[in-house]
């Protein structure tokens, strides 16, 4: 383990890169450009309701200028994976507010990501054992988590009806609600990693013939109803939205035929929204960076606001992206599991700890609440 340091007013006197510098992105005064990215951790109960311990996980990695929760069910429909959290219920609430309350007196900000698995659950993890929604019946063939501490292919779904869309699009407008009940500073709807609103998009996964398949016009029109929806709970601009133009979950679903034209389509849409950030997947998930193999600038461009990018960064790939304007924020996921104190490691080029593979899912504090912070601000 590196040694203490003790003496950060020699670090703070220096002349840092804007990654370390204040700004805002929509309605949030972030006191960095470090965000911290959504981490599935699956520490909830069997109903979704949150562990004591995510009091403390999330408090200690406050001194993100914005965290951004791990991906939260709107719904019962919505779940895919065994103990992941919930924002649906009273139960839920109650359990998230001490955790965005423990993130705001350490000085952060949070706000809640809204999720949506669609096709890729089980109808073991569906009410009375129902078969998972999506835009299609197209089975998905990577793996989920279930209760029983197995994995499994997902379930075959069924196509939504048009007429049950309205009451998705409801269930989206209950968790926003429910956010704001619990304390959050705003959302995140997440339309990325191949889930729900993304199989929509994609033509891959959309082989509807009403108004919401066939042209990327009707095929983003569901994304675009939700945040539309979701913003008339909290104003535009404390609402963001994750997209992933890249990413083939785990490596099952097919990218759409024509990327670049349809994100940045929903890129020009999102933006007439006056939305607090587009927050974008740069390349594969969990992949390595992939801002080469696709015109982010465009679609940062394109939304004409805040932007956020994520996937693989490091310390300097991130403070060049922020000094040439590719980004505003950058977004970090693995390297805050190990560790919490990942921003002044990043100020002070420390060295990073590894993380534990094996407990990245599921369990208690081991691999979660107990990485050390030598490199943490006292006070912080």
């Amino acid at each position: 383990m590196p040694p203490l340091q003790t003496d950060w007013c020699d670090v703070s006197a220096t002349v840092l890169p804007d990654l370390f510098s204040p700004t805002t992105i929509g309605a949030f005064d972030v006191v960095n450009r470090i965000a911290m990215a959504p981490l599935t951790r699956s520490r909830a109960d069997a109903d979704g309701v949150h562990s004591r311990l995510a009091i403390d996980y999330y408090r200690q990695r406050a001194s993100a200028g914005l965290i951004i929760s791990e991906a939260t069910n709107i719904s019962r429909q919505g779940r895919g994976y065994a103990f992941t959290p919930g924002i649906y219920t009273d139960a839920h609430v109650a359990a998230w507010r001490p955790i965005v309350d423990a993130v705001h007196g350490a000085g952060g900000k949070i706000v809640c990501q809204l999720w949506h698995v669609g096709r890729i659950s089980h109808v073991s993890l569906q009410e009375n054992g129902a078969p998972p929604v999506a835009p299609s019946a197209i089975q998905a063939g990577e793996l989920v988590f279930l209760e029983t501490q197995t994995q499994a292919t997902p379930s075959m779904p069924r196509a939504l009806e048009t007429d049950e869309i309205p009451g998705l699009i409801e269930d989206y407008r209950n968790a926003a609600s429910r956010a704001r009940e619990a304390g959050f500073d705003g959302v995140e709807v997440h339309s990325a990693n191949c889930y729900l609103l993304e199989q929509f998009i994609r033509d891959s996964t959309n082989e509807r013939t009403d108004r919401y398949g066939g042209p990327v016009e009707n095929r983003t029109r569901l994304p675009i109803e939700v945040i539309t929806a979701v913003a008339e709970i909290w104003g535009p601009d404390r609402v963001g939205v994750r997209l992933s133009p890249l990413t083939r979950s785990a490596g099952d679903t097919p990218l759409d035929s024509a990327p670049q034209a349809t994100y940045g389509y929903l890129a020009r849409e999102l933006g007439k929204l006056n939305l607090a950030y587009l927050h974008c997947v740069e390349g594969q998930t969990r992949g390595p960076n992939g801002a080469a193999a696709f015109d982010f600038r465009a679609l940062h461009a394109a939304f004409g606001g805040r932007y956020i990018a994520n996937n693989s960064y490091d310390r300097q790939l991130a403070i060049d992206a922020i000094a040439s304007g590719h980004a505003d924020m950058i977004a970090f996921g693995r390297p805050f599991i190990s560790n919490p104190d990942l921003v002044e490691r990043l100020r002070s080029d420390a060295p990073l700890s590894d993380a534990d593979r094996t407990t990245f899912y599921g369990g208690g504090a081991k691999g979660y609440t107990d990485y050390p912070a030598p490199y943490a601000r006292v006070g912080a």
